[in-house]
């Protein structure tokens, strides 16, 4: 998947416009004024339209770098069954770590969210190697986790005394994990 910020900051770099990297994209069959927009949306980080393989290849090529220096790898596990509080205390651990160092301290944090975490982060390293990235050279860019809100199937009530009831939250969460080459 593309990054927008890793484009944006390679285009600064470089001074390259959005007007030449769009005649990369219009060669390949995509029009001028397309193009032109598309990378504009793309280095804002909205990927509407959607960049393809291709597409990619060809602003690697524009810009004289590998695709992996400009392409990143999501994973995302939604209303995960735990709460955003303390899957948060997990995935700050991993944040900006190296791939196999995430795993190793994964393998061993003792906190319910870790397994699942770790689940994640194996997805986003296959997804990476399946698009030919240097798993060696892989870190965390990123770590997040989202409030999801009460879990579905869970409203119940702890009675109290006299006649008042406390409900019972099982919260839910989002957990969003991104690797890039680094």
């Amino acid at each position: 998947m593309l990054s927008g910020k890793k484009l944006t900051n390679l285009c600064k770099k470089q001074g390259v416009s959005d007007s030449q990297l769009a005649e990369y994209l219009a060669r390949g069959g995509m029009s001028q004024d397309d193009a032109i927009s598309a990378v504009g949306n793309w280095k804002k980080c909205l990927y509407s339209p959607t960049p393809g393989k291709e597409d990619v290849e060809r602003l690697a090529a524009a810009l004289g770098v590998e695709v992996g220096a400009i392409s990143e790898w999501r994973v995302s596990y939604r209303y995960a069954p735990m709460s955003a509080r303390k899957a948060r205390l997990v995935s700050q651990l991993i944040a900006g770590r190296e791939v196999q160092d995430a795993l190793d301290l994964l393998t061993f944090t003792h906190k319910r969210a870790a397994p699942a975490i770790k689940k994640l982060l194996q997805s986003a390293i296959a997804n990476a190697d399946e698009q030919e990235a240097d798993v060696d050279n892989l870190f965390v860019s990123e770590a997040r986790v989202d409030q999801a809100g009460r879990r579905i199937g869970t409203k119940a009530w702890h009675p109290k005394d006299r006649g008042r009831a406390h409900p019972i939250r099982k919260e839910a969460s989002h957990i969003h994990i991104t690797v890039s080459e680094g």
